[in-house]
């Protein structure tokens, strides 16, 4: 679910956009601390090891090592993988954006395919209407914290 921070990135200071960003509860930095945390203690004992536990020798052959390892590490295609990864996201927005009901689009066809000029007419096209406005709210409801503060009882939807 998402978690909006809107009303307090607005009020946020320049000092204060530090504790802003680790109240989130959807953030990044609680995806990946344990990574990072993992990441650091290897890095910081490598490289102690490194300063003060290997002798002349073995820091060149740990020096050859990580040559190789970096030569190696050129071949995989990182912005091939990153620039496919954000097509990803991006197709994957795109498709939520336009698989969104939209109730003009269903208002063109009810206005078109239910004919009358009468009163009848009229109000079969209304309540149509109502109901496909309807259907738009419940789901926009069930999906948006914002639709759902707005009507959060069945009470506020009539």
């Amino acid at each position: 679910m998402t978690v909006t921070y809107s009303s307090k990135v607005a009020n946020a200071t320049f000092f204060g956009f530090h504790r802003l960003l680790l109240k989130w509860k959807g953030s990044i930095y609680k995806l990946l601390y344990r990574e990072f945390i993992l990441f650091a203690t290897l890095y910081t004992a490598i490289s102690v090891l490194y300063r003060f536990f290997l002798t002349g020798s073995q820091k060149r052959f740990f020096e050859k090592l990580s040559i190789y390892c970096d030569k190696y590490a050129e071949q995989i295609p990182v912005t091939f993988v990153l620039g496919f990864y954000v097509t990803l996201v991006v197709n994957r927005w795109w498709n939520q954006f336009v698989n969104l009901p939209w109730p003009d689009r269903l208002m063109f066809l009810i206005s078109s395919c239910v004919q009358g000029r009468d009163e009848y007419g009229r109000l079969l096209r209304r309540t149509l209407m109502r109901y496909v406005n309807l259907t738009s709210l419940l789901i926009f409801r069930s999906v948006s914290t914002a639709v759902y503060k707005r009507f959060p009882t069945m009470d506020h939807v009539v």
